[in-house]
């Protein structure tokens, strides 16, 4: 039977699938701010050979023992959901109305290092401000990345979400940005649109087994991490949201790119202010105000609900 808070989890799940496919916007992030992150980690570090063994042979009670299916079945649920569901929707927006998508998203990743920080004790200790700036300079680093042409093979796909969900799981890190860095970003996104089309199943199903491997591996290090060094963690995320904020920046000019098989690929771009206002542009305004409120809402709903 479904409760309450199942279906709780399941609308931060949702969430968290919508920020997913966006480059520049991390599914980690929505879980930190909706105070699921903690458990999100705990709950995949758990996942081992014998949790995989009881779930192919349906040992669902044993399942049950070491995890809470009440919170991850919910929760994927939504993820897969929204990536499923709006795969469509975010690709259009993206790429028909990108100055007020972008809008949003800055709003939301503006407010959530604002979350994070507030979530460090000694922010302003020696320490904290240098993991600040160690994840800074990293987080500018990837944005600075130039996409590249890569193979369409299952065991590079394989790959790719091995990589991209250890991205994923960060807060501040982007996967889709980790795809798009890869080349890979419109061709899992594509089978994610279209999956009935001719082999899309496969490409779906290889990616899912690549982001399970690194979601079950890198969980466990993250998990250490933040239960041994959370603080220090805690501010090496917060540098790596200052430091890709630039990346969902809504006005930028492409100063460089280059055709490779008939497709265009940024190589560098300005961002600016436009000096004179159209109807998108203070829509984009509006909604990096709305933006921002949404988290402070989003963390407020969950701290009751906590």
């Amino acid at each position: 039977m479904i409760n309450k808070n199942m279906a709780l989890v399941f609308c931060k799940g949702f969430l968290m699938g919508i920020a997913d496919l966006i480059p520049g916007v991390s599914g980690g992030t929505i879980a930190f701010i909706t105070g699921i992150y903690d458990k999100l980690l705990e709950t995949v570090a758990a996942i081992d050979k014998n949790l995989i063994k009881d779930v192919v042979t349906l040992n669902f009670k044993n399942v049950s023992e070491k995890i809470d299916l009440k919170f991850i079945i919910p929760l994927a649920i939504g993820i897969l959901g929204a990536m499923l569901s709006l795969a469509r929707l975010m690709h259009y927006l993206i790429n028909y109305h990108p100055v007020p998508t972008w809008g949003l998203f800055l709003g939301l990743i503006s407010a959530s290092i604002i979350v994070i920080a507030r979530d460090l004790k000694d922010r302003k200790s020696p320490v904290a401000l240098a993991m600040v700036a160690l994840g800074g300079a990293i987080g500018f680093a990837i944005t600075q990345l130039v996409p590249v042409t890569t193979p369409t093979d299952l065991w590079f796909i394989y790959i790719c979400g091995l990589i991209g969900i250890t991205a994923m799981i960060l807060p501040g890190i982007s996967g889709s940005f980790i795809l798009l860095i890869l080349g890979k970003y419109e061709y899992v996104t594509g089978a994610l649109k279209n999956p009935f089309q001719e082999g899309a199943l496969v490409i779906i199903g290889v990616f899912a087994l690549g982001c399970l491997t690194g979601l079950v591996s890198f969980s466990k290090v993250l998990n250490f991490f933040m239960k041994n060094f959370r603080e220090r963690t805690m501010a090496f995320l917060v540098g790596i949201l200052l430091g890709t904020l630039s990346k969902v920046w809504p006005w930028r000019e492409v100063t460089k790119s280059v055709v490779i098989r008939g497709k265009t690929k940024v190589l560098s771009e300005s961002l600016y202010f436009p000096t004179a206002l159209t109807t998108e542009d203070i829509l984009a305004v509006a909604l990096v105000v709305i933006g921002f409120l949404f988290v402070f809402i989003l963390e407020r709903g969950a701290n009751r609900n906590n």
